[in-house]
């Protein structure tokens, strides 16, 4: 019998038009009894996703950027509401919930391009629908931040700060592409974001606390994102079957920045050190602390500003058919 399966679309995802989601949804329903729904508002896809088990879904997919991802994968979840306050993670039973099939629609998909999916829509559905005639499927492990769990990165700082610039952007209809991406970012480190007062603190396992530092990225695999078609790499080492991987920036001049974006650029394993870098591997738990609030972002998402955000590695606890 084919599997009942929802498929998540949200209308204003950038790389997809109406003739292409109704094409990809035609050879979905080939192999799935498929229905399909449009998101409405932010946070409409973790409503949907979260009814999707006791609907009779076994397999929830989504059509949209990262930012649908992450909803749904809460959705499917249900948030950090079982995850403890020590520094242990307990797992959610993977096969207690519907897997995931994501398949890219929004500008950077970093997600699905992590898990080795093609960059168009179209060739990402004739993938996953190989995975599901060889009945394919594997098991990940997730970020938690607070109780909200991440995919693949989540970050304070400088990142954070260009990503809440963008979305203000997207939201009065500008189109979100590389190059808005590096001119806001550029503008953002010149211009406006603090380079002479580092406020956070990284606190990890029971060391003492690392920093202070401008910025942190918490790792769930690599890349952290995209430049067009180049990946960037924070944390080189980061898996999904691994714990959490942290990178820091402690100085921020011009020079440290540039050689390290460099080094992101280039380097495919390992660290991408320097001394005014911090580079922390497969930790399944830290806490960052800041000194006023700083910008925060989760799976590419601006979520506001924090003080205190503390991180957690969920080991297998999302099935994933890609």
């Amino acid at each position: 019998m084919r599997v009942r399966a929802l498929l998540i679309v949200n209308p204003r995802a950038t790389s997809t038009t109406r003739l292409r989601r109704d094409v990809i949804a035609s050879a979905l329903a080939s192999a799935v009894r498929l229905d399909v729904v449009e998101t409405r508002y932010r946070g409409h896809a973790t409503k949907l996703a979260s009814a999707a088990g006791s609907d009779g879904y076994g397999l929830v997919l989504t059509l949209g950027g990262d930012g649908t991802v992450n909803e749904a994968v809460n959705g499917l979840l249900g948030g950090g509401r079982r995850i403890g306050d020590g520094q242990a993670a307990t797992a959610p039973d993977a096969s207690e919930h519907p897997a995931l099939a994501p398949l890219p629609g929004g500008s950077a998909n970093v997600f699905t391009r992590a898990l080795g999916l093609p960059r168009d829509p179209v060739d990402a559905t004739g993938q996953i629908l190989h995975a599901l005639a060889d009945r394919r499927e594997r098991v990940i492990g997730l970020g938690l931040a607070d109780d909200r769990y991440f995919t693949f990165n989540s970050g304070l700082g400088l990142d954070a700060e260009v990503v809440r610039a963008v979305q203000g952007l997207r939201a009065h209809g500008r189109p979100v592409t590389t190059a808005l991406y590096v001119r806001l970012a550029l503008r953002q480190f010149y211009r406006q974001t603090d380079r002479k007062r580092p406020t956070l603190t990284i606190e990890v396992d029971d060391a003492p606390p690392v920093g202070p530092a401008f910025l942190a990225i918490v790792s769930n695999t690599a890349p952290w994102t995209y430049l067009g078609g180049r990946e960037v790499r924070a944390s080189p080492r980061a898996r999904f079957d691994a714990g959490l991987d942290i990178m820091a920036l402690t100085t921020m001049s011009s020079l440290s920045t540039w050689r390290l974006i460099g080094r992101m650029l280039t380097v495919k394993d390992g660290e991408v050190g320097g001394r005014s870098t911090v580079s922390l591997h497969d930790r399944p738990f830290a806490r960052l602390r800041a000194t006023r609030p700083v910008a925060f972002q989760i799976d590419g998402e601006y979520v506001g500003e924090r003080e205190v955000v503390t991180f957690r590695s969920v080991p297998r606890a999302l099935r994933v058919v890609a």
